[in-house]
């Protein structure tokens, strides 16, 4: 019996090195797994920007005097002509010849942006006409079949263009009017000090424009310059969106382009770009690094009620579609990762990890376009991180332990 103490030894320690080898084998990397898919790839530019009114009038002091308290707020609704404040102007300022010079030449600026922004309407008037007729021809020759729905649409946006043009043409002219009647009546209130007759001691600073005070800038009793701003007038139902873009992103983006625009709180509203900027300008990012940027005016094209509780200088985000491809392959850009100058994925190959190279014609922020080595139905790993190697086992919560 002396052979059974050392054959008890032996199966403890068989078992003992088993649960080591157990114990300290490869265990599964956890992974997550994405399908392979075919259909539409729309390849967007994501930035963030800013609401802001299309046109904006700054009040400002038609002369030096006595400003008294502001009785409008940011957020009051005025009519064109109505009350905005009161200054009681300094006789001493209104008897120096070099002021009334001064007043006489404001009058001559006033009275010539009239006539520019008489010039400016009848121009856009003319352009608007032109693409009116544009539209007209071009939806006979879509009705036949002779262009695309794309043209078609290139020249409904054209004549939206224009259309804004004209309307910001006539504003302009509403203000260079108000600013030459105020010109006017300050050039005939100095002439009244200077012979003697003082008509009244106050004066009042009525609105350029219908519309609703944005901002104000001088809200307590003081002393101000001729040409200090009092408060900005604006209609905030009329808003556009700036983006600024990376200068590399900006040469895909042409007017027109379709945008989808996030305001937050679930608002997401569609949108146009209308224009992108000619000129670059350098920017700081975050990281202290040096970028140029273009600047991209996007037209808000949802119905005006579903954004009423948007205002001017909000936060908005922005994808700008620059590509839409139909009926393709595609692949998380997630899954992806560069090997040997090109791009593989890791496929999920019965709970373990398999290498495959693979080529793309097109990427975007989150899926990209596959042109060879993927099919639609294919299990990839996306976020591979170093643990996953080529016949490396795997499990995921889709699969289970490999």
């Amino acid at each position: 019996m002396k052979w059974v103490k050392p054959a008890l030894w032996i199966v403890l320690g068989g078992a003992l090195l088993g649960a080591m080898i157990w114990a300290f084998r490869p265990q599964p990397v956890p992974v997550e797994i994405a399908v392979v898919t075919r259909g539409a790839f729309v390849a967007t530019v994501d930035d963030d920007g800013v609401s802001r009114v299309r046109e904006r009038y700054v009040v400002s002091a038609p002369l030096g005097g006595q400003l008294l308290r502001v009785g409008v707020e940011a957020g009051d609704i005025v009519e064109r002509d109505g009350a905005l404040a009161v200054i009681v102007p300094s006789a001493p300022a209104m008897l120096d010849p070099r002021n009334r010079a001064e007043l006489a030449e404001r009058v001559g600026a006033a009275e010539a942006r009239v006539q520019r922004a008489n010039a400016e309407i009848a121009r856009s008037r003319v352009a608007m006409e032109q693409a009116r007729i544009d539209l007209e021809r071009t939806e006979k020759l879509a009705k036949s079949g002779y262009v695309s729905p794309a043209v078609r649409d290139q020249a409904d946006l054209a004549l939206q263009v224009r259309q804004r043009e004209s309307e910001s043409a006539e504003f302009e002219k509403h203000g260079a009017e108000h600013d030459l009647a105020q010109a006017r009546a300050a050039l005939a209130r100095a002439k009244g000090f200077a012979d003697g007759h003082a008509p009244g001691t106050e004066w009042e600073i009525r609105s350029p424009v219908a519309g609703r005070v944005l901002k104000v800038l001088k809200e307590s009793e003081a002393v101000v310059a001729a040409g200090t701003p009092i408060l900005e007038i604006a209609d905030p139902r009329d808003l556009e969106v700036l983006v600024d873009v990376l200068s590399t992103e900006a040469v895909e983006i042409g007017p027109g382009a379709e945008v989808i625009l996030d305001a937050g709180g679930g608002l997401l509203l569609q949108g146009r770009v209308r224009l992108v900027e000619p000129s670059a300008f350098t920017k700081i990012s975050a990281l202290g690094v040096e970028e140029q940027r273009v600047n991209v005016i996007i037209d808000i094209t949802s119905p005006p009620e579903q954004w009423q509780a948007l205002g001017d200088a909000y936060r908005v985000d922005a994808r700008i579609v620059v590509r839409r491809e139909e009926d393709v392959v595609k692949v998380p850009v997630a899954a992806l990762f560069r090997d040997e100058g090109g791009w593989a994925v890791f496929l999920d190959d019965g709970g373990r990890a398999k290498k495959r190279r693979i080529e793309i014609s097109r990427r975007g922020g989150l899926e990209a376009v596959v042109q060879k080595g993927l099919a639609p139905g294919d299990r990839v790993i996306v976020y591979p991180g170093d643990a996953v190697e080529d016949g490396g086992r795997i499990e995921s919560p889709q699969t289970g332990r490999g």
